[in-house]
């Protein structure tokens, strides 16, 4: 498989150009005429709006406009966002309220848009803003994920946004009934704010009578088609563009109301509109993550073999259907409901619930990271009550290599894996024979010291189609135009580096451009770890296609079939010819002779089957009974990512997923009152993890390649999440289990370690 990638960890081309200031980003290139906007937002959580009068504001210093719901809809915009629906166990389908861009008679959660004002200065626009008459009927804050409370939509009377089910319940409570042990746990996995490095923002502007809307998401096509609806306009008016990103994570991956409100600003004013959101106001308005909690339920024989699994989640969907909400701890929680064991009864239950706060939607993992939390939190559990290794546990009920491809009971074929081998090198890279000795001197300074591991599997996700086009320029350069979207992965790289070792073209001659939605036919934008692998299987068909051109063109020009012209990656060999032209050479020749034909080929190319990245991550954490200060001493990955392109970049996606799932578990806590005010809205308050809260962390490829792929390829984007979040937990579970702790749910911070730590005291008296 070498022709498909020769595993070089290449350095990123792009680094230079962000470390040294020269990224482009959306606040550094709108206009410079572009008009400012500032958005109202309603400072309470529920609440009637009795009266809102904007007269005032409009007329205010500077302000070209001040947009309110009605304005839109007099406009002739659609104004409901759009929200995915899961069907419901009765066979109706899941509520399906209104989501109006900005708000409509009723405010339902602090952040919650009301207003739009556009105006020449940020200084003008904010002074109008205070001069806005929003005057509101409070009503009861509904906080809680149950059934009841408060109404948040009249469409969802018991604030149940839907009640899913997967498998079948009966059967499965049937093996339940004859098992000879059955573990439980239920477990809560906390709200994350996703507080990506550049925070969200967007210009507009018209281009003849065309819309152009940048946005620091990821992807363009999506947003080009939502807002063509809510502009009322064909999709070919609108173009929409993609610059540098500075993190995404899921929370950039799908549309906001902002977005809108600034298209029609452009075309309403005849002037370029700019909105940048400030760090507090993305805290109130991004979209959160995670946000559930599970019981979960294992069934076991008298071997310790799994024989059933169980699981009822229920979900805070926030105060509205986000644009995937109801499919993240639903349809992609299921698709990796029993990991990597061999389990055929299994059945899954969501149950979705409105409350008011801001919405929940994909968060780095999006569903997966939530459903192998509490799996393997179970297992860590099961293996207490069983009185079983933790890993031994695991040996007994893996998957087996000879059992691939493997049918899982949600629908999902495991292509591949040999997850004993991936466990086997994981032990030993951590050193876990040593632990006990680590352990025993930490407890002769006073300290708990605990051992966690986590094997996980991940789903591919997202479209399986994609879109490569490879332009030869003028001066020798190459264009590969790409249907995903980098927010700091490495693509450039990674893909100017694919390309290279297909073709021979020289990697500093080939530009990747990325993010506009009239330079490339159609694309899936970057989310669910599936960027590099249909991205660069799309570059193989591509350079499979210029390769037959080229060829009948060499064809053409000497006389020697087609046939007996091969291309060997680097250079053309013609049967009884010393000449050997590589691809630029022969993009030459074709320009010289008038062939622009031959200068563009595109191909957009499906995988027909998803890949499954898989691994082991070991964790060693010590916690300091006094205080409650919980430290992630040792970090331990081994990866099954198949083959890799590039292990350095391998390494940082997991090295930054790791940390994501660090700050989850240790330090983010999303705090709000019981009137829905959001207390976490600051660093001052809402902590990101540090530098030294994280340690050294361990990267072993171990690769079963895949067979779902022509490259052997496994996403890598969002693993290091999935793994880190129960890794973690296990191993704070483990060091507080001898002081009587049995329940240990994120996050661990300092009070909440203590107050578990004088509970379990308390519990064991």
């Amino acid at each position: 498989m070498e022709k498909f990638g020769k595993s070089q960890s290449v350095t990123r081309r792009e680094d230079v150009r962000f470390l040294t200031g020269e990224g482009r980003y959306v606040d550094d290139i709108a206009p410079a005429n572009a008009l400012q906007s500032y958005v109202f937002r309603s400072p309470v959580a529920h609440a009637v709006i009795s009266d809102l009068d904007v007269s005032e504001a409009r007329a205010a210093p500077g302000v070209h406009a001040v947009y309110t719901l009605a304005d839109l809809e007099a406009a002739g915009m659609n104004v409901a966002m759009q929200g995915a629906t899961m069907p419901n166990r009765d066979g109706t389908q899941g509520a399906d309220p209104e989501r109006p861009i900005l708000a409509r008679n009723r405010v339902r959660f602090v952040g919650e848009p009301v207003a739009f004002i556009v105006a020449e200065t940020m200084a003008q626009a904010r002074d109008a803003a205070e001069m806005i008459m929003f005057d509101y009927d409070d009503l009861p804050a509904k906080m809680d994920i149950e059934a009841g409370g408060e109404t948040v939509h009249s469409e969802a009377p018991d604030n149940v946004a839907y009640d899913w089910e997967m498998g079948d319940e009966a059967a499965c409570a049937a093996v339940f009934e004859k098992a000879a042990k059955v573990v439980s746990l239920d477990v809560g996995d906390n709200r994350v704010i996703v507080n990506s490095m550049e925070p969200r923002g967007c210009f507009a502007e018209m281009e003849g009578d065309r819309f152009h809307v940048a946005i620091n998401g990821q992807g363009v096509w999506g947003p080009k088609d939502q807002l063509a609806k809510a502009l009322n306009v064909d999709a070919e008016m609108i173009r929409v563009t993609n610059p540098d990103t500075g993190g995404g994570f899921g929370m950039k991956g799908m549309m906001y109301p902002e977005y809108f409100v600034l298209a029609h600003a452009a075309r309403d004013l005849g002037r370029p509109v700019r909105w940048m959101s400030e760090r507090t106001e993305a805290m109130l308005s991004d979209n959160a993550g995670r946000d559930l909690t599970s019981l979960t339920e294992l069934a076991f024989d008298e071997n310790n073999k799994i024989i059933a699994y169980r699981v009822v989640n229920k979900a805070n969907m926030g105060a509205y259907n986000s644009q995937f909400a109801q499919a993240i701890q639903t349809q992609l929680f299921s698709r990796v409901l029993m990991g990597v064991y061999d389990v055929q009864t299994t059945y899954l239950r969501s149950i979705g619930y409105y409350t008011n706060t801001t919405q929940v939607d994909a968060y780095r993992g999006a569903g997966r990271p939530e459903a192998i939390y509490i799996l393997e939190r179970a297992m860590d559990r099961a293996a207490r009550e069983l009185g079983v290794d933790p890993l031994e546990l695991r040996r007994i009920n893996f998957i087996k290599p000879h059992q691939f491809p493997y049918a899982t009971t949600v629908g999902e074929t495991y292509d591949v894996g040999d997850f004993d081998k991936v466990l086997s090198r994981a032990e030993e890279e951590a050193d876990i024979a040593g632990f006990a000795t680590r352990k025993a001197a930490d407890a002769d300074r006073g300290l708990l010291r605990g051992l966690g591991l986590c094997y996980y599997i991940e789903s591919i996700l997202g479209d399986p189609a994609e879109t490569t086009k490879v332009e030869f320029a003028e001066g020798g350069r190459v264009n590969i135009y790409v249907g995903t979207q980098s927010n700091g992965q490495g693509h450039e790289t990674v893909y100017a580096q694919f390309l290279s070792d297909q073709t021979g073209i020289p990697v500093d001659r080939i530009d990747v451009i990325q993010g506009d939605s009239d330079r490339i036919k159609q694309g899936g934008g970057t989310g669910g770890s599936r960027s590099v692998t249909v991205q660069n299987n799309a570059t193989l068909y591509t350079v499979a296609a210029l390769t037959e051109a080229f060829s009948a063109f060499l064809s053409e020009e000497t006389g020697v079939p087609a046939a007996e012209i091969s291309f060997d990656d680097e250079r053309f060999r013609i049967e009884g010819s010393n000449e050997t032209p590589t691809m630029l050479d022969v993009a030459e020749m074709a320009r010289d002779k008038g062939r622009d034909d031959l200068m563009v080929h595109e191909q957009r190319v499906k995988l027909e089957a998803r890949s499954f990245p898989n691994g082991c991550h070991i964790t060693e954490v010590v916690i300091d009974p006094d205080t409650g200060v919980t430290t992630v001493d040792r970090y331990t990955v081994v990866d099954d990512f198949g083959n890799l392109i590039n292990p350095m970049l391998a390494k940082g996606q997991v090295h930054g997923g790791v940390v994501q799932g660090i700050g989850q578990a240790l330090t983010e806590q999303v705090q709000f009152d019981e009137d829905g005010q959001l207390l976490t809205a600051t660093f001052m308050d809402y902590a990101l993890p540090r530098a030294d809260d994280v340690p050294m962390i361990g990267f072993t490829s171990e690769p079963v390649p895949s067979t779902a792929n022509i490259m052997g390829m496994k996403g890598c984007g969002e693993a290091g999440t999935v793994g880190a979040l129960a890794a973690v937990a296990n191993a704070v579970q483990d060091a507080l289990w001898e002081r009587g702790v049995r329940q240990a749910d994120m996050p661990f911070t300092p009070m909440n370690v203590w107050d578990l730590l004088k509970d379990g005291a308390i519990a064991a008296e």
